[in-house]
């Protein structure tokens, strides 16, 4: 009888497969050969790119209020400008994280729009508000063009049906040069699944770390649909790395676990200090993963 994989035999088969696949020569490359934080990635077949380790602002938010921005305006785009100056290129945004006002502060000071990914999200559900939003959305970054724009937090396998409205908005928007990719963000394994199904989608943000904290499921069952987006073409961007938090102890061992499953373009971590921030750019660069 075939036996089922429990979790701990597919992370030890994962992680065995992947080590005899880039031998023991990989791990002496060069530096120049090998992934770092700022490395600049392709997102899937979009056309978009960004660094691998990108900012995430959203952490503990709701209704435009976050960890990040109740620390005050001046914390905040000093945060924002941190980020810049250790080279993250990536801006992982949100409507209801309230961060445009203060991504739009350092814009206009000392973060370059060209050098920089920029990546928000709705929660409308009418065409209408989802059209009126991301004007609002540009004049709030004050920004002719949204690099990335999802819908935020798919959890209904049937929601291609329930936003077809939004997505309307969005691809009308990607054929303007409005917005040059868009997407869905999956909070569950039946919407992660559907997104691999769905033409429309060009982004995928996903849940993925190899302890199942805060994720749709276990490791065992996400991997092979994100494999499944990768084949697809989809942009695959990894969140909740470290499970919000809950196994920050155990970075290094999820990072490596991510980053070497190959098919994730980029991640975003929520920072709120600049240690955090230098602390997983120095993980990611200790790694000494193959590009």
């Amino acid at each position: 009888m075939e036996r089922i994989m429990d979790r701990r035999d597919f992370l030890r088969h994962t992680a065995a497969g992947l080590a005899a696949g880039w031998g023991a020569s990989a791990l002496a490359q060069d530096t120049a050969t090998k992934l770092t934080a700022t490395t600049v990635r392709a997102i899937g077949n979009t056309g978009v790119t960004c660094t691998l380790l990108g900012m995430g602002t959203g952490v503990k938010s709701w209704n435009g209020s976050s960890e990040l921005n109740r620390k005050g305006r001046e914390a905040t785009e000093a945060m924002l400008e941190h980020a810049y100056a250790k080279g993250i290129r990536y801006f992982d945004m949100a409507d209801m994280y309230g961060i445009h006002q203060y991504m739009q502060a350092v814009l206009k000071r000392s973060v370059k729009r060209e050098e920089v990914t920029l990546l928000t999200k709705v929660v409308s559900k009418e065409g209408p508000q989802a059209q009126a939003d991301l004007e609002r959305f540009r004049k709030e970054l004050d920004t002719d063009y949204l690099d990335m724009v999802l819908m935020h937090c798919m959890t209904d396998a049937d929601w291609p049906t329930k936003m077809q409205p939004v997505m309307d908005v969005l691809a009308k928007a990607k054929a303007d040069g409005v917005v040059k990719a868009h997407g869905v963000s999956c909070h569950s394994l039946d919407a992660l699944k559907r997104a691999a199904e769905t033409d429309w989608v060009d982004v995928v943000l996903a849940r993925i770390n190899p302890f199942g904290v805060r994720m749709d499921a276990p490791a065992e069952e996400v991997v092979p649909v994100l494999r499944q987006l990768d084949a697809a073409g989809k942009g695959l961007l990894g969140m909740k790395i470290l499970g919000e938090g809950q196994v920050a102890d155990k970075m290094a061992e999820s990072m490596d676990f991510v980053l070497r499953l190959g098919c994730i373009d980029a991640m975003t971590i929520g920072f709120l200090t600049p240690d955090e921030v230098d602390g997983a750019v120095a993980q990611i660069d200790a790694l000494a993963i193959p590009a």
